[in-house]
């Protein structure tokens, strides 16, 4: 089978090229000083990323170090490698009975966001395009982005007086009101209500997930809502004159037309797989829900108060248990990437 040989170069060709990789940097020059005030407005940016991602890259080879807060305090380049011992330690040793339990509660909430909470954001950037009245839709919009930007002690706080008992006055016991309403609806039992749902193990994620959904979902709906709007009404117009109902507009026009977003937030999730937050774990955590409740972040800072035989904190335990994270989240996000610039033309990278 004949290959297709390259055409050769043209020598006018030939001589551009020569010009452009000469007068390469001068021209890059003359872009940076003329956009001069965008560049500007990139050092914020530069420099949170360099103090608070970067630089703190370097705690993690305590995680191959035996690490001495005494030594540390006085010059960190002392401290003795041990190489992969607390891997070891995590994954097949003493620790092993702690780690993997919070791993696993770490990725089954992450991934019961990613299953149930994905697409909520979607659905909801459905409902908004097809409210046609510019006023009702800006008024349900605000509602559903409200709760992003309410503390997330007072969202907790919230979560605890509705799902447990609030005071108890002399023999009298206020008990919360989804709690009371469950019950009378033959949902929970009476002990599950007097104990509180929120200290019961098996109702922890649900609680988690749903909260999640109600705080996280309405600001998560602006991009895809955005990308919906980006969509040319000409589409429309066809699909209409063609026949097609609402539903079938979203099939074959709507859907399509945001596809590369959602690949592209997908890709992303996919990324923090690994990663959940330890301040609301930690704010709706209790002595009763720890089995599912304790994730790799909240036994990480446990850590500190912990100890090796009584003295000092497990830096070099917790900085081996956020490498393994970082590692599986970094896999978990160039595995996708691959998979789908491979099925589609969209990629992250």
């Amino acid at each position: 089978m004949k290959t297709k040989e390259a055409q050769p170069i043209s020598r006018e060709t030939q001589l551009r090229i020569d010009e452009y990789e000469r007068n390469y940097w001068r021209t890059t020059g003359k872009k940076i000083l003329k956009d001069w005030r965008l560049f500007v407005m990139l050092i914020p940016l530069i420099l949170v990323f360099l103090f608070w991602r970067y630089f703190p890259m370097y705690n993690l080879t305590n995680a191959f170090k035996f690490y001495d807060p005494n030594i540390a305090t006085v010059n960190p380049l002392n401290l003795d490698y041990v190489g992969l011992y607390y891997f070891q330690n995590l994954m097949f040793g003493e620790n092993a009975v702690k780690f993997w339990p919070a791993f696993r509660n770490t990725f089954l909430l992450s991934f019961y966001g990613l299953l149930f909470g994905f697409p909520v954001p979607v659905i909801l950037a459905l409902f908004f395009s097809e409210i046609k009245n510019n006023l009702v839709r800006s008024a349900v919009q605000v509602c559903t982005y409200l709760p992003k930007f309410v503390s997330l002690v007072v969202i907790t706080s919230l979560t605890r007086l509705l799902l447990e008992h609030e005071t108890q006055t002399g023999s009298v016991t206020s008990y919360g009101i989804l709690g009371t309403l469950l019950n009378a609806c033959h949902v929970i039992t009476e002990q599950e209500k007097i104990t509180g749902l929120l200290r019961l193990p098996e109702y922890f994620r649900s609680i988690y997930q749903i909260t999640g959904i109600w705080t996280d979902a309405g600001y998560g709906s602006i991009v895809y809502f955005a990308a919906i709007i980006g969509i040319s009404p000409t589409s429309y117009e066809a699909a209409r004159i063609d026949g097609a109902t609402k539903m079938q507009q979203i099939k074959t026009v709507v859907l399509p037309g945001i596809l590369s977003t959602i690949i592209i937030m997908l890709i992303t999730r996919l990324g923090h797989l690994m990663t959940v937050g330890y301040e609301k774990v930690m704010l709706l955590q209790y002595n009763e829900n720890m089995s599912t409740s304790e994730i790799v972040a909240t036994w990480v800072i446990s850590l500190g108060g912990m100890g090796e035989s009584g003295s000092g904190g497990q830096e070099s335990l917790g900085s081996a248990a956020d490498m393994i994270n970082a590692v599986i989240s970094m896999l978990l996000v160039t595995g996708a990437n691959m998979i789908s610039r491979r099925v589609s033309s969209t990629s992250l990278y």
